[in-house]
């Protein structure tokens, strides 16, 4: 027998009831309502004349694109980040960041768990959907989730720690090398804890008017701003998992053996493919040792992840070095993380796909489990959904601007993929154009799995099933 569900008293209390049942009815849309709104806050405060260092009010397309590059912690800019903008105006873009690299919802159930000590079960639903996708869609859930239900409080905490943590490792990591590059002790501390949580949120702003030109060969500051990155693009799930289990790989889960195989296989095959490709560029790699090179090699491949920082001029690459970019920016990292992308796990059941159809199998299986037919079904709908708006993104900037084709399609999937790799289109690109780019970064943040969902009134159960018949494919 089904209860009736108790109603408030009141005008706080009804608008209260109003609210919980659009969060319980469409979770979907609840993300793309309060990621819209956290636009709009910082729009709005992006706007005031003390945020820019001029002291005049920003332009509408230029606090809009930033806000929207902060939320959605991409990297682009329209404007030249460490110049531009006031000490008030960096730190509401530290703490944008900060909100968007964690995460609205977790963030929100963060909260509600230091505020109450407990989660209610709509909370665990809202965490536990920020940290799977499969979460949102209704009817069974996938086998082997990366968090179980039960385990959303201790996910959260794993992750209010390991934000905190890492960063200030990073922070730890940067400050004596700005010292010795000659910041004073404020300078070096503020830029070091700026920096650190743009590594992890894998967002790429920096405070440095000279970029990252007087650290370009330092391997200990590289290092750690890929440490940074590698951290944030794995994913919370990774990181609860292997607190936990760190030394006991038989007790890692699929999601997190998968994410850690790709990922890696991507890191090393990106980093190889640029060592190569860009060995006789003169613009970039000619000049350097090996070691650098390797290093360099290396730290393009990470930053295309997600990460966003670039020690080289990108619309000097090689046009083959610039379509690998776009596709290690496309997959992007994992899963529950601060980098976007159609994600590493989608491209690794996409492959188990292929090669289970390959050897005449009718079930995908790893590492001694078998994977759902409806996890497929998902990986493909995120690849569609992400080159339709890659493609139409592209289309009509094409139709805007009278750019190359290599350069708009690398800022586009940079935009998309919340990667914040740019070849210079972005900044001096007209105002439509900016416009369209930070609608790209919108939906790509959100996911397109979050905004089909939300597109979806309802889901309808079908209590039947028609004749079969097999189209050809191929």
């Amino acid at each position: 027998m089904r209860t009736k569900p108790v109603l408030r008293i009141g005008v706080l209390g009804r608008l209260r009831d109003a609210v919980d049942s659009f969060v319980a009815s469409t979770p979907a849309r609840f993300a793309i309502a309060v990621f819209g709104s956290l636009v709009l806050v910082f729009t709005l405060l992006l706007s005031l004349p003390f945020a820019t260092a001029s002291g005049v009010r920003a332009p509408l397309v230029d606090a809009l694109f930033t806000a929207v590059s902060v939320i959605c912690v991409t990297g682009l800019s329209t404007v030249d980040m460490a110049a531009y903008w006031s000490p008030f105006g960096h730190v509401i873009i530290f703490l944008g960041v900060e909100i968007g690299g964690v995460g609205v919802l977790t963030l929100a159930s963060i909260l509600g768990l230091v505020i109450s000590r407990r989660l209610g079960l709509r909370q665990k639903l809202l965490a536990a959907g920020d940290s799977n996708p499969l979460r949102i869609r209704r009817g069974p859930i996938a086998e082997s989730q990366a968090v179980r239900l039960g385990e959303t409080g201790s996910l959260l905490l794993t992750v209010a720690v390991s934000v905190l943590a890492i960063e200030a490792i990073i922070s730890l990591l940067l400050f004596p090398r700005m010292l010795l590059a000659g910041f004073a002790v404020g300078d070096a501390a503020w830029q070091s804890v700026y920096i650190s949580a743009m590594a992890f949120t894998n967002t790429g702003f920096l405070p440095l008017e000279s970029g990252l030109e007087p650290f370009a060969g330092d391997v200990w500051f590289l290092g750690a701003l890929m440490l940074g990155v590698v951290l944030g693009a794995i994913g919370f799930p990774v990181i609860y998992v292997l607190a936990r289990n760190l030394r006991r790989p038989h007790k890692w889960s699929l999601h997190v053996k998968l994410t850690l195989l790709t990922f890696g296989v991507l890191l090393v095959a990106g980093a190889v493919a640029f060592f190569f490709l860009e060995f006789d560029n003169p613009a970039t790699f000619k000049d350097m040792d090996a070691g650098q090179r390797v290093l360099q090699s290396l730290f393009l491949s990470t930053m295309s992840r997600s990460g966003g920082f670039s020690t080289v001029d990108l619309s000097q690459l090689n046009g083959s070095s610039l379509l690998v970019t776009d596709m290690l920016m496309f997959i992007g990292g994992g899963s529950a993380s601060t980098a976007g992308g159609i994600k590493v796990t989608t491209l690794a059941v996409l492959f188990l796909a292929a090669f289970a159809e390959a050897r005449g199998k009718d079930e995908m299986e790893a590492f001694e489990r078998r994977i759902p037919q409806d996890v497929l079904r998902l990986a493909v709908s995120v690849v569609l959904w992400g080159a339709t708006t890659v493609a139409a993104a592209t289309i009509i900037l094409l139709q805007l601007t009278d750019e190359p084709l290599d350069f708009v399609l690398f800022d586009v999937i940079s935009a998309f993929a919340t990667c914040g790799l740019s070849t210079g289109f972005t900044q001096n690109a007209s105002e439509p154009a900016q416009y369209v780019l930070a609608a790209t970064m919108f939906l790509g943040r959100l996911g397109t799995v979050t905004i089909a969902a939300a597109l979806a009134a309802s889901q309808s159960r079908q209590l039947f099933r028609r004749s079969e018949e097999r189209p050809i494919v191929g």
